[in-house]
Formats: C-alpha cells, structure tokens, sequence
C-alpha cells in the first residue's frame, strides 16, 4: 500500500499569511486536503495571525520608508492616516477600507476599492463596519477631515478637475433600442425603436461628483457637478498646471460652452417644450460622452 502523503504544512501557513489569512478556513483547508479542526488547531497554536501582522507592519515600513525618502520634500502624511497604515491589528484591506470608507461613506463601494470581490463586497462592508477596531479607525478619520486636516492643495486642484472632466457615460448608460409593443395577426412581435437611459449603480460610480440624484414626474435624474463653475475656476489658475492639462481645459469649456448654447437654442426655438428639447440633450449627451 502506498504511503499517505503528509500535508505541506509550511506551504499552507505559507499562502494563509500571503492572503493575510482573508480566507475561508474550511474550504481553505479542503482545497489543501486537511481537516477543518487540525488547521484551525494548528493556525491558532502558532499563531499563524500574529506573522500576518508582523508581515504587514515590516511591508507597510518600508514601503512608508520608500514614499518618504521620494518624497522628503512633501507635507508629511496626516497623523490620523499615518496610524491606520501602521496599525498592525488590520490586514492591507482592512486598512484600505478604513480610507476609501471615509472618502465616499459607501461601505460596498469601499470594499470593493479596498480589493474585496464585487460578488461579496455588500456583506463584507457591512461585517467590517460591525468590527470595534475599524469603527474606531473610522472615527479618527472622520474627524480629521472634518477639521480639514487632510485637505492639501493638489486635492482642490484634483477635486476640479474630475469634475471638470466628468464623462455622463461613467454614470449613465443611454441610447437607442427595439421594444416589443405588439404582436401582428399572426403572432409576431411588433417592435418600434425608442430612447433609452439605464443609470448605473452607486457602488460603481464616484458620488462625490454628483450634486443631486431626483425623481420627477418624468422619471430619475442625476445631475452632475457644474462643469462650467470647475473648468473656470481651473482657467483662473491656469499657470499652477501642467501644459496637457491647460490644453484639455480649454478644449472642455468651448465643447461645454458650445453644448449649452445649442440647448439654449434649441429651448428658446420651442418655446421651452421639454419633449421637443429630447433631441438636443441627447446630442449634447452624446457631445460630453465623446473624449477631448
């Protein structure tokens, strides 16, 4: 008979600390072909998660090491920050969440930017957030951007310039499809050709350059940021960037300029009839939609 293969136990602590044991332990220890009961004994008697933390607290050292000796003429990172990219009683992605949570306060949406799968970001924002350690973090984050500890020049700058460059396709799906209204004597579908609008979900999209999402009588409607206000506010400060940059301003507010006064004439041509108005809005969509 053939001797039983003995599991390769350094292997499998091996990839569980590589994974910074965000795994599953019971198809974790299928998938290695060894009892639930032994590995969790095992990951627990030598503390498989205190490496996993020293781990993250040498990588997240030099890698602050590396940024600082690039960057020694920079700002220093906020102190509030700086403790959750130490803080060795959270894994990489924990951390993150912590961030991205306190840039768009959408636990999903968080998740997902943190590197956890689309399929299960929904339950695992929620869990984390039921987690002291991260609600604590969360807190201290929170509180240093509302004292706008955290706000540097270049993220004004930045902040104008997505909304500046906003594309309405990042938040909407629209165009034009076959229905079925009918069916003819004989059973067949009768179809005509209509306009469309699918907006996408919120976990997908950047909320913070949305200034109001309604529901009217013709439907939803999302509404971004002002482009205008933004493309004017980086014209006065054109000098402060970069030449690509200054080129893609310019460019933007003409094509924005020129999309706004073609609706302008298109209102004022129909008196303000909203539905005669479809045409314009959708080539002025389709205008924004394309790139500079």
């Amino acid at each position: 008979m053939a001797k039983t293969r003995s599991p390769d136990w350094e292997n499998i602590k091996k990839e569980y600390i590589e994974l910074n044991g965000d795994v599953k332990l019971k198809e974790f220890a299928k998938e290695h072909g060894v009892k639930y009961s032994t590995l969790r004994s095992r990951k627990n008697r030598e503390n498989w998660d205190s490496e996993i933390n020293k781990d993250v607290a040498t990588k997240s050292a030099t890698q602050q090491k590396t940024v600082a000796t690039e960057n020694n003429d920079r700002e220093p990172i906020a102190k509030e920050v700086k403790e959750v990219l130490q803080n060795t009683e959270l894994t990489d992605k924990q951390r993150l969440f912590c961030i991205y949570y306190i840039k768009y306060f959408n636990a999903t949406k968080a998740a997902i930017k943190a590197g956890y799968s689309k399929d299960t970001a929904g339950e695992q924002g929620y869990q984390l957030l039921q987690k002291t350690s991260i609600q604590s973090k969360i807190k201290k984050l929170k509180a240093n951007k509302l004292n706008k500890a955290m706000l540097e020049p270049e993220d004004i700058f930045q902040k104008y310039i997505d909304i500046a460059f906003a594309d309405i396709s990042d938040y909407v799906i629209f165009g034009r499809k076959e229905i079925e209204v009918d069916k003819d004597e004989e059973g067949n579908p009768v179809m005509i050709e209509v306009n469309y609008v699918d907006f996408k979900d919120s976990n997908e999209v950047d909320g913070t350059l949305i200034s109001e999402v309604s529901q009217g009588k013709n439907g939803v409607s999302v509404k971004l940021q002002d482009k205008m206000k933004a493309l004017q506010w980086l014209s006065d400060r054109l000098d402060l960037l970069p030449t690509e940059t200054r080129i893609k301003v310019d460019n933007e507010k003409a094509k924005v300029q020129m999309a706004r006064e073609k609706l302008d004439f298109e209102k004022a041509k129909t008196g303000g009839d909203d539905n005669a108005n479809d045409g314009a809005l959708k080539e002025m969509l389709e205008g924004l939609k394309d790139g500079i």
